[in-house]
């Protein structure tokens, strides 16, 4: 039982409370067994400038905020992780195809201003995700790095949320990032599919 609980603890960020690294991808590798699990990368745009401008608490308190929301948007049936920093993680299974849907309010609802902090504290936050079932056989580390690229893709586009798949990056919604864009990948303004 004590090894249990401290296993628990070992694999929890003590500040958001999400699973660290090692414990979302215990999770999330059991759940890409589903064909219709999604695969999602969130990061917070220009973090460094709210931690350097308002402080680190500020900063706390905004990492804790987008923690919450993504692991309440993901629910008991996913989940969701701090990879480090200010980057997140998530897996879902979508079966009823609205993960674009999902996503599009999700990012909105980042977007808003944190309860309790100065409303000067504000930032979007940037998502890129990806279906497995567009990219079969493909391991957790190579679905990352897909929405990865999507992600930056969504950054460099102000696009705010992008989906990977089959060799296209849909837009959705707005956002900003300079970064890199996926290889051969074009894109095209609307909501994902």
């Amino acid at each position: 039982m004590w090894l249990r609980r401290r296993l628990h603890t070992a694999r929890r960020d003590p500040l958001t409370g999400l699973r660290t690294r090692d414990g979302f991808t215990h999770r999330a590798t059991a759940l890409l067994k589903n064909p219709q699990a999604v695969v999602v990368l969130a990061d917070i745009d220009h973090f460094k400038r709210i931690n350097d401008t308002h402080g680190h608490a500020a900063g706390d308190a905004l990492l804790k905020a987008t923690a919450d929301q993504l692991a309440h948007y993901v629910g008991r049936h996913g989940v969701a992780g701090r990879l480090g920093g200010d980057e997140f993680a998530a897996v879902v299974i979508d079966n009823h195809g609205t993960a674009a849907d999902l996503l599009a309010v999700l990012h909105g609802v980042l977007a808003r201003p944190v309860d309790g902090l100065d409303p000067a504290v504000h930032t979007t936050v940037s998502l890129g995700w990806v279906r497995t079932a567009d990219h079969p056989g493909e391991d957790l580390s190579g679905l990352l790095r897909r929405a990865d690229e999507a992600m930056y893709a969504a950054k460099q586009g102000r696009a705010g949320v992008r989906r990977a798949g089959l060799g296209r990056l849909f837009a959705t919604w707005s956002g900003r990032r300079a970064g890199r864009r996926g290889a051969g990948a074009d894109s095209a303004p609307g909501v994902a599919a």
